[in-house]
């Protein structure tokens, strides 16, 4: 009897040294960026210069997503699609290893939202600025206060959208600088979507970090704001387990917790994507199937190894994905409806 213990106890501890080994030995991608849409093919490289050079995850979402925030399209930052009553407002949110975190919402006339974000991160004992705060203090921080302007582009689509003022996004549609060819008809309609970037990284060091700046839903209702400032929703990080971001519908990703809810599940165990999955399906049960058919949401993220995955409501969301010098792509995500 006491022979047989032994080599009881002798096996279980030989096949916990085995799977301990095995998990410490498994290979590790990093460092690596990931984001939303195929505007994140161009803000990857910025991130990735970063990235390559041995600089922090921190500082690479915040200069990837300011290449997006600076292309003056209809989708991101000052060029944008107003609100129903032609202003264009902005959110953004960052996040870094040490679960530090700033956000701003219904911000006006700055270029770059998710910098201010980090100062309030960094300077503030606060999460989040709105409104005419949150432009005080990028202001008192140095931040330009541009000019009251819709871009040309927005213009239009604004005009043509006065035509019935009726808010009612069309999914999957993006456009950005030079793309006139994409989908000529909406520039005409005003119905431009795809107002958000979101952005995850691991530096060389493991850290994790991650942004999230958008322009909100074109024509919205003034005031409104989505999940892309609010940590939790639009953008969570923990150290530990991963990073998470999303876009689509905001009000729907709020509802559900949405990236705190991804990286649970991947502390849970699950792979990126089939967290990812998950987190979708949670929408269409709150939501019910009808409904969610007429709005698209997608979450990406990534875990400690490296590993990434997406997945959205229906056909046609993408993400790009970076981790070498040859090695920036797209993905399409995989889709329920």
């Amino acid at each position: 009897m006491q022979r047989r213990k032994f080599l009881a106890l002798s096996s279980l501890s030989l096949s916990t040294i085995t799977f301990s080994s095995f998990k410490s030995i498994a290979p590790i991608r990093k460092p690596i960026v990931i984001s939303t849409w195929d505007a994140g093919i161009e803000a990857n490289k910025a991130a990735w210069q970063i990235l390559r050079n041995g600089g922090t995850a921190l500082d690479a979402v915040e200069q990837g997503v300011m290449v997006t925030e600076s292309s003056q399209n209809c989708c991101v930052g000052l060029g944008a699609n107003p609100d129903r009553d032609g202003f264009v407002t902005l959110d953004a949110s960052i996040m870094d290893h040490q679960f530090n975190c700033g956000s701003v919402a219904f911000l006006e006339r700055i270029k770059h939202p998710i910098s201010v974000a980090r100062r309030v991160m960094e300077k503030t004992p606060h999460v989040m600025l709105v409104g005419e705060g949150a432009q005080q203090f990028a202001v008192a921080e140095g931040f330009k206060l541009e000019e009251k302007k819709l871009s040309s582009e927005a213009e239009k689509s604004y005009q043509n959208w006065l035509k019935k003022s009726e808010y009612k996004p069309i999914i999957n549609i993006e456009r950005t600088k030079g793309e006139n060819a994409f989908a000529p008809n909406k520039l005409e309609t005003g119905e431009w979507n795809h107002d958000t970037i979101g952005m995850i990284a691991m530096d060389g060091n493991g850290n994790l970090s991650g942004s999230c700046t958008t322009s909100g839903a074109g024509f919205k209702m003034r005031g409104r704001v989505g999940d892309s400032p609010i940590i939790g929703a639009g953008l969570f990080v923990d150290n530990e387990i991963g990073a998470a971001t999303a876009t689509g519908q905001g009000e729907d990703v709020i509802r559900i917790c949405g990236t705190h809810l991804v990286v649970e599940l991947m502390r849970n165990g699950l792979h990126p994507e089939e967290a990812c999955k998950k987190a979708v399906e949670r929408i269409i049960k709150a939501k019910g199937i009808e409904k969610s058919k007429q709005i698209q949401v997608g979450f990406i993220a990534i875990n400690k190894q490296g590993e990434y995955g997406g997945y959205c409501l229906q056909k046609g969301f993408n993400f790009a994905v970076c981790y070498a010098d040859d090695k920036n792509f797209l993905e399409d995500g995989k889709y329920i409806l």
